[in-house]
């Protein structure tokens, strides 16, 4: 029985571990082959958890190649326009052709808006905003070119449709990652690519399970535990859950890229746990 991306091949940035290692793997067991991107180091504002590794990617790639498909995986910047261009045109050129785009790579840091030095404010717009731009860049010429279509999904973020103290500059790169969907979506239309974004609540991966966090959602207590912080982010839920899990996240990715999708473009598909009804 056919995949429900059977034959596909999908971009994926961000993939070595959490969200990017969740597409990957699901899009894989419906079929689709991998060109996956990261930087597998470290990112000097992104202090409060650890970066993925080379040999995170390196499990992406085991766990793909378990499922019997095939992937190509780099590490790549996506700040580099021209390290990433290559290696779309490197996992194009041995795979064959691209259909789906994901750009998923980010990064999370805090602070008050007035309080954030220039570097985190520039770091955070140059990866979750310019990034994901980048990885457009890289791959629309290529989905014009085949002339077949094609699906792209843009990671935003619950903080992509509404204002949350303490992430300041990820909410206006997320924001900014919904227009940039919705201008795509007009441009691509025309060309039968659609262009979508999933907008996450928390998402249980190592980037909000630190202290660091910890502390901004329970204020007041100096050294809060992990339940007492998830206990605080159940509150934020309608469904009572302190956070969803990769796969959550990646079916609707797979929903959008799949043929079951196929009118739909410039949309933004929350999966939230109902805190943007809130």
């Amino acid at each position: 029985m056919a995949g429900r991306v059977d034959r596909k091949v999908a971009l994926i940035t961000g993939a070595a571990r959490g969200q990017g290692r969740a597409h990957a793997i699901r899009l894989a067991q419906e079929g689709a082959d991998i060109i996956a991107v990261d930087i597998c180091d470290e990112i000097s504002t992104a202090r409060d958890y650890p970066a993925a590794t080379p040999d995170d990617l390196d499990r992406t790639v085991k766990e793909v190649e378990n499922l019997g498909r095939r992937i190509v995986a780099r590490r790549v910047d996506v700040r580099d326009f021209d390290a990433l261009r290559s290696a779309v045109d490197a996992g194009v050129a041995e795979l064959g052709h691209l259909d789906i785009v994901v750009a998923n790579a980010a990064i999370a840091t805090y602070g008050i808006s007035w309080e954030l030095s220039t570097d985190e404010w520039q770091e955070m717009i140059d990866i979750n905003l310019t990034g994901v731009w980048h990885t457009t860049k890289a791959t629309v010429p290529h989905l014009l070119r085949q002339g077949s279509g094609g699906s792209i999904v843009l990671i935003s973020s619950v903080a992509g449709v509404k204002g949350i103290q303490n992430l300041p500059h990820y909410a206006a790169a997320k924001h900014g990652v919904i227009g940039l969907m919705r201008t795509l979506a007009q441009e691509l239309g025309s060309s039968r690519i659609r262009v979508n974004s999933v907008a996450p609540t928390n998402v249980d991966t190592p980037m909000i399970h630190h202290p660091a966090l910890w502390r901004l959602a329970v204020p007041g207590v100096e050294e809060p535990t992990r339940e007492q912080s998830d206990e605080a982010f159940t509150h934020m839920h309608l469904i009572p859950v302190p956070f969803v899990d990769p796969v959550d996240i990646s079916n609707a990715v797979l929903f959008l890229a799949s043929d079951e999708a196929r009118y739909i473009t410039g949309v933004t598909l929350p999966v939230d746990a109902g805190v943007t009804a809130r």
